[in-house]
Parts: structure tokens; sequence; C-alpha cells
């Protein structure tokens, strides 16, 4: 019995050794690199996973360079000072369940990015992950 002991204390030993000299996996460093390209959305998608289409209102005009989205979370490709309005009563985490477009729509004809009619951003974000 006194052998058994022996044995394992020694294997807890050697586990415990075996545990700290394994180097620890930096988590997150490879978040975002292997996501592929960002979503089709004619008026934007989301700023968080899983990058649904947002509807048209949801971003302001800010968020549009000659009617093309600028990207945000992961694929943002704006200026690295850029804020923007956005308006959350639109937003599917806030209680939004209106209607959304798909992935790969086209943009409806008439719905201007440079001017959104009626605008009223109520938030600001900074195209990158939402700080909220």
């Amino acid at each position: 019995m006194n052998g058994l002991l022996k044995t394992l204390a020694f294997a807890a030993v050697a586990a415990i050794c075996f545990l700290a000299a394994t180097p620890k996996a930096q988590a997150g460093v490879d978040v975002g690199i292997n996501l592929g390209v960002a979503p089709v959305c004619p008026y934007g998608y989301y700023d968080y996973a899983p990058y649904d289409c947002a509807p048209y209102g949801y971003y302001g005009p800010e968020w549009f360079s000659d009617g093309v989205f600028i990207g945000a979370g992961p694929w943002f490709h704006g200026p690295h000072n850029f804020h923007g309005h956005v308006d959350n009563r639109f937003d599917a985490r806030r209680g939004y369940s209106g209607p959304k477009p798909n992935k790969g729509d086209k943009p409806e004809e008439g719905k201007s990015f440079n001017k959104i009619q009626g605008f009223k951003g109520n938030e600001v974000h900074n195209g990158h992950e939402d700080k909220r």
C-alpha cells in the first residue's frame, strides 16, 4: 500500500509539473482572423455576431461612402477615429422585430444612403466592437 501511495504522489507531482510547463494558449488572439468576407447587406449589418443585416435607417449616412457600407465589427474599414450615429430603435437586441433585408439583397429603389430621410440617430458607435 505504501508503494501505491508513493506512485500516486509521484504521478500527481508529475502532472502538476507537466501542466505548469505547458505553454498557455492566448485566447482570442485569432478572433476575427478567419471570419471570411463581410456579409453583403444593402443597408449594412449589425456590428455584433451573428452579423445579421440591419434594416434601412439603423445606420446614419456617415456609415456609407459612395453608397457602400464602410463596415462594422471585424470588417470595419473606415477611418481610425470614426464615430457614426445609429438609431438603436432598429436594433434586434433592443426588441426590434420589424422587417430586415436578407444577406445578398439589393437596396430598394429610392432609399438613398447619403440622406436617409428622417434619420434620428440616438447612439454613437465607433465601427469596431460595440462597447455598451
